[in-house]
């Protein structure tokens, strides 16, 4: 099938009569879209002579070589943030564009496509206001007199107040779910604050500056330092791990290849012959701390922040290394660490960590969470985020974690919230021929998830409908199929039984 209207001149009017007296052809070029905008980067200008193929500098962007999770090659455009020389010969420290920090590597200048290197914009000179030179940088982000208006997102769909009246419908037929709701229920036990502006995890910022014990870094004050990373790989125990992120060790030991850390007291050391004779001499078998939980080979050390600073330090700056969004306080005064390990003949091995302020104001109870990557999807992440609401439990408190959360950490947290709510909706029982009934406030308390978690996790999952001038919950088979093949996947929980912890009131102590 012919393309209609292609080309120009005669050839587009083929067929379609002859043009009007006085018509005349448009000059070469009309009608054609304008070339885009080359922003900061993009390719050799007319004026600008392409970078030697040898000799590619910091700030070009270009195609960089590499394999993906299917062991599939492919070329994503990369950005050279460093070079340096070894013996002769370069290596490029690239990141790639739109991926994860963490996939930054150095590689070799076989792997660079050099015939589509994009270089940095020169800085264009214009006349200011009174008519002398002056210049600004030719991309916007970086003109500072650049106004930015910030809007807030719209919300896709009404939330529920904690009164509003919900019902789970089933659907396709099955008669299996049906819930209605009854009025609100205040919380007997007041919590220390509430976040009724409290940003939904999904969004990338946090939702205010904090003047206390925050760990949300300052993406502003970022540089050329903090944003490669600076230790080669780390041995903890019998694993070695490969770093994800800067982390601030001591300067001189961020040239060596390989960083020895003790796994009791992770303390570190530049060689292995350092840490085999600090192993004579550290008496540590677990983490420093009052051990609260244990099951099995899993238990949980409560650290305190003040009390045991030279570990809570060596821990921040071990977490560092895999944690992108938060920065580090050597002052660990306000902070507790609830350290989770496994137990075998030799002790305790570290497994991961969260941290929580020992006073929050936003009912925060999660500051930090880590699980070290040896011991990743293994289910150990959602132990950790249940053993933090068991605590707020046993507190009598609604809890949330910082913002802004990590991509792996907001993964973990949707499907540890998506399934602990549906545990308890799909545990509801009809009484009197009625639909059973439930509240938002009512799954708050019972699973001590702060307000709007759970109903952004509603909305998440699609459940909320509007119906009859209520709201209504619709559970449908393929969310309660999945929700039970995911449960019969998850193995480890946490038993309120072993858990022995008293929670201390910070409020009424002078100094932590």
């Amino acid at each position: 099938m012919a393309e209609v209207g292609s080309g120009r001149g005669g050839a587009a009017r083929r067929g379609l009569g002859d043009p009007p007296e006085g018509f005349r052809e448009p000059p070469e070029g009309f009608g054609d879209p304008p070339n885009p905008p080359r922003g900061f980067w993009g390719p050799p200008g007319p004026d600008e002579a392409p970078p030697p193929q040898g000799e590619v500098s910091e700030g070009c962007r270009l195609p960089v070589l590499r394999r993906n999770q299917d062991n599939e090659d492919e070329w994503p455009l990369a950005e050279i943030l460093s070079v340096k020389d070894i013996s002769g010969r370069k290596l490029f420290y690239v990141h790639y564009i739109d991926f994860n920090k963490r996939l930054d590597e150095w590689v070799t200048h076989d792997r660079l496509d050099l015939k589509r290197v994009q270089v940095p914009r020169k800085e264009a000179k214009t006349p200011t206001k009174n008519g002398l030179p002056g210049s600004r940088p030719g991309s916007p982000d970086r003109d500072p007199k650049r106004k930015v208006e910030v809007v807030s997102p719209a919300t896709p769909v009404p939330a529920p107040t904690e009164t509003s009246q919900a019902s789970v419908f089933p659907q396709n037929g099955s008669a299996r779910r049906a819930v209605a709701a009854q009025p609100g229920r205040k919380r007997k036990s007041a919590c220390l604050g509430t976040d009724e502006d409290s940003q939904d995890s999904s969004d990338g910022a946090p939702s205010a500056p904090r003047m206390t014990g925050s760990l949300v870094s300052d993406r502003s004050h970022d540089d050329i330092v903090t944003r490669m990373k600076n230790i080669e790989c780390i041995e903890l125990g019998r694993h070695r791990l490969k770093p994800w992120y800067f982390s601030p060790y001591p300067q001189e030991l961020t040239g060596l290849p390989v960083l020895y850390l003790c796994e009791f007291c992770l303390k570190y050391g530049h060689s292995l012959r350092c840490l085999q004779r600090h192993l004579t001499k550290c008496d540590l078998r677990h983490p420093p701390g009052n051990e609260i939980y244990r099951k099995g080979t899993i238990s949980f050390f409560e650290i305190d922040g003040r009390k045991n600073k030279s570990y809570s330090q060596n821990l921040c700056l071990l977490a560092k290394c895999f944690l992108d969004h938060k920065t580090l306080y050597y002052d660990t005064d306000p902070f507790l660490f609830y350290v989770m390990t496994e137990y075998d003949c030799k002790g305790f091995h570290i497994v991961g960590y969260f941290s929580k302020e020992k006073e929050s104001t936003e009912d925060y109870n999660v500051a930090c969470i880590l699980t070290l990557p040896p011991y990743q999807r293994r289910g150990y992440g959602k132990l950790l985020i249940e053993f933090s609401y068991e605590l707020s439990k046993v507190e009598g408190k609604t809890g949330t974690p910082e913002k802004p959360l990590s991509d792996l950490g907001l993964l973990s947290y949707r499907s540890y919230w998506s399934q602990t709510i549906l545990e308890i909706l799909m545990g509801l029982k009809a009484e009197a021929g009625e639909r059973p009934q439930i509240t938002i406030n009512e799954i708050s308390e019972i699973t001590s998830i702060k307000k709007e978690d759970v109903i952004s996790t509603l909305q998440y999952l699609n459940l909320i409908n509007y119906y009859k001038g209520q709201y209504i919950l619709t559970l449908s088979e393929d969310i309660v199929e999945g929700h039970e093949r995911a449960m019969l996947k998850r193995l480890l929980r946490i038993d309120a039984k072993c858990l022995h912890f008293t929670p201390k009131d910070w409020s009424k102590r002078g100094k932590w």
